[in-house]
């Protein structure tokens, strides 16, 4: 079994170029303009800080740009997907599958609203969640299948809803298809639709490095279904008259800023997409390595720009290459994601018995080095250049002493 994936050295203070960018979308002086509005015009007893005008004119914007009937603010993506699986009223036994290369947020969040996590395997190109895999998976007792557009690469839904029409709950009907966009807002699926409008319901994460962020925090939900609409808007605003809720409000100076931010979306995204294929293009000459599928048409985000080693390097000799690249070159990178299971005791322990072969020898053989779109043409050189003559050192060492 691979070992447990390390993501950095230790010591990171001598890195020149961070394990992972601190902020994604960046700001101009028009999300400065757009804070500042909203401080003069809030510093008034009479107006205060009382977010639901902004933040509706947020989610009416949002929705318009990924064609959707509804968009919810939160004020997290974490908040946002925990009330989606909320809403589904999860009983003991009810499953929900997912794949088993993730972020362990949407993971932790179905253990924690009830649900029993069943893990599938990833699709080997591009590690989206496999649809044959979540077949040989799906029960009677499936409530929901969370599709995650991995780093960027937009899934395709298609085989997914109809998997779910194929195989219907006894009581509940087909399972729910909830997409976790929060690394592929702005993105286009393979059907040729906006990113969020598929499934029963799409959560987008603002969060400081995501593709556009709302001042550190913030999240969204796009969904067609009218009911779960209002449901979502009662939960996070203490249940309206009737149901239960919390105070999950977006503020008024996220939503402001998120505006500005939704209207850069596109060119931001433009820029990432461009760096990332000329990195690909600049180390299309390293045999070492297995690079990120080339999409376009927005299919493709590049959250982060995935790399593989040989199997042969898997665990042993990928961590070698992340600490070449940063104690020689100073370059940080990061694994992204490992499998779940493997890095969280909670997971591990709730999801005992499951194991996902070929999850585990992906995320052995995976890394993520640094890639931003403010990253100058020079760092950008400088960093493919490192790659390649990291990769090239470690070839020959593990060369010598295999």
């Amino acid at each position: 079994m691979p070992t447990n994936p390390a993501t950095v050295p230790r010591s990171v203070a001598h890195l020149r170029w961070p394990v992972e960018p601190a902020q994604g979308g960046w700001y101009t002086e028009a999300e400065h303009q757009a804070v500042r509005r909203v401080l003069t015009e809030s510093d008034d007893w009479r107006t205060g800080w009382k977010s639901a005008a902004t933040a509706g004119v947020f989610e009416d914007a949002f929705a318009s740009c990924t064609g959707t009937s509804h968009a919810v603010a939160f004020n997290s993506g974490g908040t946002a997907l925990e009330m989606v699986l909320h809403c589904l009223q999860l009983s003991p036994g009810d499953q929900v599958i997912s794949c088993a290369i993730n972020f362990v947020g949407p993971h932790l969040a179905i253990i924690g609203r009830g649900g029993e996590l069943i893990l599938a395997e990833p699709e080997p190109n591009t590690l989206n969640l496999d649809v044959i895999d979540t077949e040989r998976v799906i029960t009677l007792r499936t409530r929901a299948i969370l599709v995650t557009h991995w780093n960027g690469a937009a899934a395709d839904l298609r085989p997914f809803l109809a998997l779910a029409e194929r195989h219907p709950h006894p009581v509940h009907g087909p399972p729910r298809v909830i997409v976790d966009a929060a690394r592929c807002c702005g993105g286009r699926t393979p059907a040729g639709l906006p990113v969020g409008a598929e499934g029963w319901a799409t959560v987008f994460s603002f969060e400081s490095k995501k593709l556009m962020t709302t001042l550190g925090q913030g999240g969204m939900v796009t969904t067609n279904d009218h009911a779960l609409a209002g449901r979502l808007r009662a939960v996070r605003t203490y249940g309206g008259s009737d149901l239960w809720g919390t105070n999950q409000m977006m503020t008024k100076t996220q939503a402001a800023v998120g505006l500005v931010q939704l209207a850069r979306l596109d060119e931001m995204n433009a820029v990432r997409i461009d760096r990332a294929h000329r990195r690909t293009q600049r180390l299309s000459r390293v045999a070492e390595l297995v690079l990120p599928p080339t999409q376009h048409d927005r299919q493709h985000l590049y959250y982060r720009h995935n790399l593989f080693v040989p199997e042969t390097w898997a665990g042993q000799g990928r961590d070698e290459l992340m600490n070449v690249l940063a104690d020689r070159y100073g370059l940080g990178s990061i694994v992204s994601d490992p499998v779940t299971y493997l890095g969280h005791r909670l997971i591990r322990d709730h999801t005992a018995g499951q194991y996902c072969p070929r999850a585990e020898g992906l995320a052995a053989r995976l890394l993520c080095p640094c890639l931003h779109p403010r990253m100058t043409p020079e760092d950008e050189a400088a960093v493919c250049e490192a790659i390649q003559r990291a990769t090239e050192y470690v070839a020959r060492t593990r060369g010598i002493t295999e």
